[in-house]
């Protein structure tokens, strides 16, 4: 099985108080590299991509070369939102790939056993995302007055890497085009065409960098897992 991993890291980290999440150091490692390193470790991935900024490229680029991120091929310019920063990283990939996973250049925890397990299952129901039970109870609000409880038992926050066939996916891509559609998360472009999206149970530890605090919380995470504390 061909995997093509694409890397989102053109965001502006506007909710990190002016730190780049992508070249801050999570264990002495930036965290862009680490997410580098995730993907270069699982067996199935056979190529990584990097959609980023054009400032970046030659840092990113870097980071393949200092950390040994041989499945490494280029980086793609960034676009205006996320979904147009990976459709341009797709000009990238093998023509011989047959699933697509795209990660967050933020998220540097997730585990491999996990993405493997992922991957295996995208294979079989063309499209899977990981995920994890929803903890807090969650409301519904408008002017500031509660409307609903959804039943938190249904309820899941999802992560990624979000993995598809790449005939759903480009189904997907196509139907957004198409249609002058904007999502924020990659199943949604599956799920507009009809996909129905297996759920891979992940785990807590694969947060997503997106506040100062979430570096913090990342550092203990890292830090356990290694047996620092």
């Amino acid at each position: 099985m061909t995997v093509s991993a694409i890397i989102a890291a053109a965001g502006s980290a506007s909710r990190m108080n002016g730190i780049n999440k992508q070249t801050a150091l999570l264990g002495g490692i930036p965290v862009l590299a680490r997410s580098m390193q995730l993907l270069q470790s699982c067996d199935e991935v056979t190529e990584i991509i990097v959609s980023a900024r054009k400032e970046d490229f030659q840092i990113f680029s870097g980071y393949a070369e200092q950390y040994g991120i041989t499945k490494f091929v280029c980086c793609a310019e960034g676009g205006d939102t996320r979904q147009q920063s990976v459709i341009n990283a797709l000009k990238h990939i093998s023509k011989e790939t047959q699933l697509i996973a795209v990660h967050d250049g933020a998220r540097p925890l997730a585990a491999p056993k996990m993405i493997s397990q992922c991957i295996k299952d995208a294979s079989i129901f063309g499209a899977s995302v990981p995920g994890v039970p929803v903890k807090d109870t969650l409301k519904t609000v408008s002017g500031d007055m509660i409307t609903d409880t959804p039943d938190r038992s249904r309820l899941f926050i999802i992560q990624t890497p979000q993995i598809f066939r790449k005939k759903e996916y480009y189904a997907g891509v196509n139907f957004a085009n198409e249609h002058g559609l904007d999502f924020t998360d990659d199943c949604q472009l599956v799920e507009a065409v009809g996909v129905k999206v297996n759920l891979t149970r992940s785990d807590y530890r694969n947060i997503k960098i997106t506040t100062p605090e979430d570096l913090a919380i990342a550092e203990a995470i890292l830090s356990a897992k290694e047996g620092k504390i």
